[in-house]
């Protein structure tokens, strides 16, 4: 039986590099386990003409590869059945009454998605007219993409023009980050069992790491990069979710106003970080020519669309603190950055030493004690610890117990999209940002930003295929810890 609800979905940016590597591939996945209802349909907009057969031999060369269908299979067949395409301008309300036309044909009453995978400058636009076409009734619901803004104000002004037009239960504000296997099961380890629950505070807990690192550089995207930087891109969204989710609280439910409500209890707790913290709390770098993925890599200033002498920064590294009583004093360092060693996003909890020493152990196996949650290329946690080494004498070990999420169930896991698509149809909002965390999560980091748009100097340079400047490592060794790859 299909999980979702009769449904059209309406893709803004079909044609986008978006929709053929992510958004299709992961509703394909959906329709070939029978989780979509097999009324849904999917309406792929695009600026340029075209006919429905020509977009789905774009499909068929550019997102067919991202899925896992092999040669003549028919549920890729049936999958194509669903789609059509309309030619449709942002700018023009012609285009727009053509697609409410198109759309009011359906013989069944459906819920309505509109996913906008386009420029954040264009939500507003696209919101009103989709308003005034009469597009946003109560069974409408709205995906926004970010960057939503390129500070607080902008933000502001996005949220409000949205608002306008649609309640902010209509409003799916996606960060595919919280769709992943391992991030659920985060909240499924620290909820759903007391061993860790009496672990989580900070008695128990040294530190708190971060990572979300990739190989690849801007790849082609320059001019976007030029205007958004690694803190607008990758900190004020993705990392500042992961660090609420390992932060918060236990909600009263798992009912998605809960859950957000304790989300944003940990952004509001972040102690703030003022212009002159900056220098000692933050790490900005850029990389420079080396070595990536095993291939010789140029200098983001030598990359297409970037300005000689930009200031964009292609790392960042922060020191936070969440001010509570769960977490007084307890650092929560975050770092992302591109052209690093590897493709990466863990959570390292660093557990508290013991207080007194029975074992003699070499430096390197202090700090032993830590959880690791690996969420991308593979999904799997780890627990590390100290044990014997055998034979004669009491010498001690690292070593681990693994919980491989692969291996754990015979069931296909979903992709991160794939989850947060059907969450959509079905109207389930737990795993969307609400306005007022984007507000409190913009308020947070906009002391940086100002900050770095103020100093005249040039952001930290580091050697692609590393993992960033030294400053960062230097950033934790002031608390007297290393980053998890340094132990």
């Amino acid at each position: 039986m299909p999980t979702t609800p009769a449904f059209d979905m309406v893709l803004f940016g079909g044609t986008g590099d978006l929709a053929m590597r992510k958004i299709l591939p992961a509703l394909f996945e959906a329709h070939r386990d029978a989780n979509l209802h097999p009324d849904g349909r999917i309406i792929a907009l695009g600026r340029a003409d075209g006919s429905t057969e020509s977009y789905l031999q774009q499909v068929e060369e550019q997102a067919r590869p991202h899925t896992r269908v092999p040669p003549d299979d028919p549920a890729w067949r049936s999958f194509l059945e669903r789609i059509r395409f309309h030619k449709l301008d942002a700018a023009n309300l012609a285009d727009f009454q053509a697609l409410a036309g198109a759309l009011a044909d359906a013989a069944t009453p459906r819920v309505v998605v509109c996913y906008l995978a386009t420029a954040p400058r264009l939500f507003t636009q696209i919101c009103s007219h989709l308003a005034a076409c009469g597009l946003n009734h109560g069974d409408v619901r709205v995906v926004l993409e970010k960057p939503l803004g390129h500070d607080l104000a902008s933000s502001e002004q996005i949220n409000a023009e949205v608002g306008r037009h649609f309640a902010e239960h209509q409003i799916y504000r996606i960060d595919h980050y919280l769709g992943k296997e391992s991030v659920q099961n985060l909240m499924a380890i620290r909820f759903g069992n007391v061993l860790f629950e009496p672990l989580w505070r900070r008695e128990w807990i040294d530190h708190v790491q971060i990572t979300i690192a990739e190989d690849l550089g801007v790849e082609g995207r320059g001019e976007f990069y030029e205007k958004t930087g690694a803190l607008r891109d990758m900190l004020q969204n993705h990392l500042l979710q992961l660090l609420c989710m390992v932060a918060m609280e236990p909600p009263a439910s798992l009912h998605a106003d809960a859950i957000r409500d304790e989300k944003l209890k940990v952004l509001k707790a972040l102690r703030p970080i003022t212009q002159d913290d900056v220098p000692r709390y933050t790490v900005r770098g850029q990389y420079r020519a080396g070595a990536a993925g095993g291939k010789p890599a140029v200098g983001y200033r030598q990359e297409p669309d970037v300005a000689p002498d930009s200031r964009t920064e292609t790392f960042v590294a922060v020191r936070a603190e969440v001010g509570n009583w769960r977490w007084s004093g307890v650092p929560f360092f975050l770092r992302t950055g591109k052209r690093m060693p590897e493709r990466l996003a863990e959570i390292v909890i660093s557990f508290r030493d013991v207080p007194l020493r029975l074992f003699a152990m070499p430096q390197a196996l202090q700090g032993a004690n830590r959880m690791v949650i690996r969420l991308q290329p593979e999904e799997r946690i780890s627990l590390h610890f100290l044990a014997k080494q055998a034979g004669d004498g009491m010498r001690l070990q690292s070593t681990s117990l693994a919980l491989d999420l692969l291996s754990t169930s015979q069931r296909r896991r979903a992709d991160a999209y794939e989850r947060l698509l059907l969450d959509v149809i079905r109207g389930q909002l737990g795993l969307f940002m609400r306005r007022d965390e984007l507000t409190a999560a913009w308020r947070w980091v906009e002391p940086i930003l100002e900050t770095w748009e103020s100093d005249a100097s040039d952001p930290k340079p580091y050697t692609a295929g590393t993992w960033g400047p030294a400053a960062s490592s230097a950033l934790l060794s002031r608390d007297g810890v290393s980053w998890h790859e340094e132990l």
